[in-house]
């Protein structure tokens, strides 16, 4: 089995992040669409889970020992496919037929299409009870690998969120879904407005969720060694799953779409994409 060859060297993964981000901009930029700032903002916790801490083979999607990642918030795909892109698993100029017709990439993760996908995402709500599934399955297999979702903060305002995350943390014959690891990109801003703006009962979200009975990390989602604690911690934990609520930033590593929710579901034209690469690469 050819594994991904995983590192904890910061300057590797800094670079790594770095080179997730322009192609996030080129893809977005060369379909005219897409959703660069949902995807910019979640770039470190991509990288720290595929290039560090996941298991799997960018050669064989279908092994059976791999851990499993479920991106919920499926709209933010462009930084998976960047990652799949820079792991080798698909060709980097495939990214330049991002939203094309006929192309196996397309807005939302397709598994029919795209072997490495796991699960069709982006009607909100649904990876986290996907992921319960998955970490149930592997508990009644007796299998030892994880299984990691990625969730939206505006997201969980969606009802299913909940009811997974009540269900995960319930005694399972087979043994706790210790397995399964939620991780909320918290950058506080959704589609039209503030998430806090939008539905403020959803704060405090830690206490939300340890109210569940979920095992609550929080950490900078952008500080690579504090994601890496946190998903060893989520690792070292037993009898429970464990939620890691990453705070981030809307748009991250670049100026005009930092914080703002109108880059959310918006492309950036030619000139903007220079700018940003520039700004990225800087």
């Amino acid at each position: 089995m050819n594994t991904l060859t995983q590192t904890s060297d910061l300057t590797e993964l800094g670079e790594i992040a770095r080179r997730l981000r322009i192609k996030i901009i080129e893809m977005t930029a060369a379909a005219g669409s897409g959703h660069p700032s949902t995807s910019l903002s979640s770039v470190e916790i991509v990288t720290a889970l595929h290039f560090s801490r996941m298991r799997w083979d960018p050669q064989d999607p279908s092994w059976a020992d791999r851990d499993r990642f479920i991106l919920s918030k499926g709209h933010g795909v462009p930084v998976l496919y960047a990652a799949y892109a820079e792991a080798g698993a698909i060709p980097e100029s495939e990214l330049e037929t991002l939203r094309k017709t006929g192309s196996r990439l397309q807005g939302h993760p397709d598994p029919v299409r795209l072997p490495f996908v796991e699960a069709a995402t982006g009607s909100l709500g649904q990876g986290l009870s996907i992921a319960v599934g998955l970490a149930l399955a592997a508990r009644l297999d007796g299998a030892a690998w994880r299984t990691y979702c990625l969730l939206g903060d505006g997201e969980c305002e969606e009802g299913q969120v909940w009811e997974a995350a009540m269900a995960a943390p319930r005694p399972h014959p087979n043994g706790a879904l210790d397995n399964l690891c939620a991780i909320v990109d918290f950058n506080k801003i959704q589609q039209t407005s503030s998430v806090e703006e939008i539905l403020p009962t959803l704060f405090p979200l830690p206490d939300k969720w340890r109210s569940f009975s979920w095992h609550v990390v929080e950490c900078d989602g952008h500080s690579l060694p504090e994601l890496f604690d946190a998903l060893d911690e989520a690792e070292a934990t037993k009898g429970r799953p464990t939620v890691i609520i990453a705070h981030t930033v809307k748009g991250k590593g670049v100026s005009y779409m930092e914080n703002s929710n109108s880059w959310h579901g918006k492309a950036p034209d030619e000139e903007q994409a220079k700018q940003a690469i520039e700004e990225i690469s800087a």
